[in-house]
């Protein structure tokens, strides 16, 4: 890389600029009265239609991060790194089609914000609500810190990634998220279900056209798949192993495998992924989109390919320290494949794809930290206009946070807490998801097995040492007790997590002792939009709101 591309620079700024306009502009778009409470800032006013809601997903679900690593991975380490996540975005569907609407329900009917806040209802156990909602808020804040990793990728190979000075490192980054933090707190969730529709037809427009054009320039897909398969097999000088699998081979099936199921079971306890869902304005638009929302595994998979793309063209990513960085790998490989009027398209479609996320993961924190921490904890009283007010508030919080953990850390070290993140978030499955069906589960059971879960799963992760750096933290995989193969530590911890709930459950229960107080109803699970009990509520809470009353605990927010 050598020097600014002018009119790449241009035209991303461009489209940035526009994103913005439309950020401010959504405060207007299907506005109450006021947004003065989570309902209308923290979740759109709870009445996205199938198509908002398609996009809202998409742009929360396939992030910025996702369209640099999962490539970048398929470039450095082949189909096990990966490929994985094509097949665990099919699975996740079906599993969304099966809970979310149940979820949405009841938390339609009980004006639930947060996962934390239907464990609340379900138990009324502070201690079990505080363990799903610290875990959600710790889990999304290096997800967030990622989105910076996409757009710093492409500000590295545009030009403005080198040199001493501010400007040309890290001015960019500041007023990229200072613009999201404003449009973020003026708009809330309306801001990035406006955006998502920008982000998402470029992506579609870049990633068809490259997947049309680029294997044409390196001799067809014949030559795509030859090179990366010698590429693979050649030997890495740090480990003496292969570089890495060009077809899953003898040894790594449950590593695949756990990594799909676990990463599926994982992405829907995530605030961010909860938020965009409870946004919906009825069950079936839940349903409808988990039957549409897999034309975007089949981007993703096109995607991936571009990885082994860059293989056969020679697409040599190197950061601004003259280090390799495969992360870098899709932005150099458009920049050096195409015109830099596309190439700025493709990089805007980067950029833009972590504003989206990263504004729905900011609230979706934020919500969680004042629905559950701030009003559980420190101020029950709390009236609608002070939990929007204190969530505003904590949204910047979060984004600082964020871009100041992204500044002072190494991205090798954001993208371990991120993996972290993954084996921590699927600890509160059990306690969110299993509830949906059941009581059966006691709640000190599910406490205990998630302080277990948690507890293996972190001390597990330390133990694994990168072998090229010898740092730890250095993975997601382990060895699986008592079967010797390795797999996703997340999914040994969440099974030890079952087992330890089971247990306890069972002890418990032949003791005979409470297991909290249930605010839920069968009927809430199957609540819709229009249900009169919920216009009732919600009637209730408007005349709330017009005297400045707090409400009332399980009402309507």
């Amino acid at each position: 890389m050598s020097g600014v591309n002018g009119v790449a620079l241009a035209v991303l700024v461009a489209l940035f600029l526009l994103v913005t306009v439309m950020g401010f502009l959504a405060s207007r778009w299907r506005r109450a009265e006021s947004l003065d409470s989570l309902d209308e800032w923290g979740l759109g006013g709870r009445k996205f239609g199938t198509w908002v809601t398609w996009f809202l997903l998409g742009g929360d679900l396939y992030t910025a991060y996702t369209f640099v690593a999962v490539p970048a991975a398929m470039f450095a380490l082949g189909s096990v790194a990966g490929f994985f996540a094509v097949p665990y975005t099919i699975i996740l569907y079906p599993i969304i089609f099966i809970f979310m609407a149940r979820l949405w329900s009841v938390s339609h009917r009980h004006g639930y914000v947060t996962t934390a806040d239907f464990v609340r209802g379900r138990y009324d156990d502070r201690g079990l609500s505080l363990a799903v909602a610290v875990t959600g808020f710790v889990a999304t804040m290096p997800y967030i810190a990622l989105q910076l990793v996409g757009i710093q990728a492409v500000l590295e190979v545009v030009g403005l990634g080198g040199g001493d000075s501010l400007l040309a490192k890290d001015l960019p980054l500041f007023i990229a998220f200072a613009l999201l933090a404003a449009y973020t707190y003026s708009s809330g969730l309306r801001a990035p279900a406006i955006i998502a529709f920008v982000k998402d037809t470029l992506i579609y427009l870049v990633i068809i056209v490259a997947i049309v054009y680029l294997p044409s320039q390196v001799g067809g897909w014949d030559a795509v798949f030859g090179a990366a398969q010698e590429k693979m097999a050649t030997t890495n000088e740090a480990t003496g192993e292969p570089t890495g699998s060009f077809i899953p081979g003898e040894g790594t099936g449950w590593a695949y495998a756990t990594l799909a199921l676990g990463s599926a079971l994982a992405l829907f306890m995530y605030p961010h992924s909860v938020t965009a869902s409870l946004s919906s304005g009825s069950r079936n638009t839940i349903r409808r989109n988990a039957a549409i929302l897999p034309a975007y595994s089949f981007v993703l998979g096109l995607l991936a390919l571009l990885g082994w793309v860059a293989i056969a063209a020679g697409t040599e990513p190197i950061g601004v320290d003259g280090e390799p960085n495969p992360q870098l790998v899709i932005p150099q490989l458009f920049e050096d494949s195409f015109p830099s009027w596309f190439a700025g398209v493709a990089f805007a479609a980067i950029a833009i794809g972590a504003l989206v996320p990263a504004a729905i993961m900011s609230i979706a924190a934020a919500n969680t930290f004042t629905r559950n921490i701030y009003k559980e904890w420190l101020k029950k009283d709390a009236t609608p206009a002070q939990e929007a007010k204190v969530s505003k508030l904590a949204s910047l919080v979060v984004k600082a946070f964020a871009l100041v953990f992204v500044l002072t850390l190494d991205k090798q070290n954001a993208i371990n807490f991120q993996l972290l993140g993954g084996i921590w978030i699927l600890q509160t499955f059990p306690a969110i998801v299993f509830s949906l069906y059941t009581r059966w589960f006691h709640r000190w059971g599910l406490l205990v097995g998630w302080a277990v879960g948690m507890a293996y799963g972190t001390w597990s992760a330390y133990n694994v040492i990168n072998p090229v750096t010898g740092k730890r933290f250095g993975g997601s995989l382990a060895e699986i007790p008592g079967l010797g193969e390795m797999g996703y530590i997340a999914m040994t911890a969440f099974a030890l997590n079952i087992a330890v709930a089971v247990v306890i459950t069972l002890a418990l229960n032949a003791l005979r002792v409470p297991n909290g107080r249930d605010s839920t109803r069968p009927g809430d699970y199957f609540a819709d939009a229009g249900d009169p009990r919920v216009d009732a509520d919600l009637a209730a809470e408007e005349d709330q709101l017009t005297r400045g009353e707090p409400q009332a605990p399980g009402s309507t927010s």
